[in-house]
């Protein structure tokens, strides 16, 4: 079995609702099944101007590790089809989701295909990716980023909140 790491969002229809679901559906995607869980972040919106913010709900995040017999690309649409049962549009980029499935890496690969980039290529940057990885993988490097540890203390990611078990 590979191992993969699969990041999840929401911020539509009950946020931690819909990442609980989306734990419970990687559950049942053929030849795979979920090692660890991470704990839920809220996170502020990204990727919107100063006035669309205040009218974008934060997000819950999380990320869970799997392994899986399947190929990347396979798997890639094993999780689109959890983004689609959950009701997913996509209207228009960095839209607020009701869910949201990325593959962020899968067994340290590298690929860049029209339909798939591994290592997911924004991971790095982004504290509500790298804070959820430190907590279920201290120990892993991103390929051409270095360590999850080193990335996180070079920004100090301040608009990502662990919430309460």
């Amino acid at each position: 079995m590979k191992q993969a790491f699969v990041a999840l969002g929401s911020n539509l229809a009950d946020p931690i609702q819909q990442v609980q679901k989306a734990f419970m559906a990687l559950e049942h995607i053929p030849s795979t099944r979920v090692v660890k869980k991470s704990s839920l972040y809220q996170t502020a919106p990204i990727g919107y101007d100063a006035d669309q913010v205040a009218q974008v709900p934060d997000f819950i995040n999380a990320v869970v590790a799997i392994e899986t017999d399947l190929a990347p690309l396979a798997l890639l649409d094993a999780l689109f089809a959890i983004e689609d049962n959950a009701g997913r549009e996509r209207p228009y980029p960095n839209a607020p989701r009701v869910l949201d499935c990325d593959l962020l890496m899968y067994e340290g690969m590298v690929l860049n295909t029209s339909k798939l980039t591994l290592p997911h290529p924004r991971m790095h940057t982004r504290g509500f990716v790298l804070l959820p990885l430190l907590e279920i993988a201290p120990d892993l490097s991103i390929p051409n980023h270095g360590r999850i540890a080193q990335l996180i203390h070079s920004s100090p990611f301040t608009d990502v909140k662990k919430l309460p078990a």
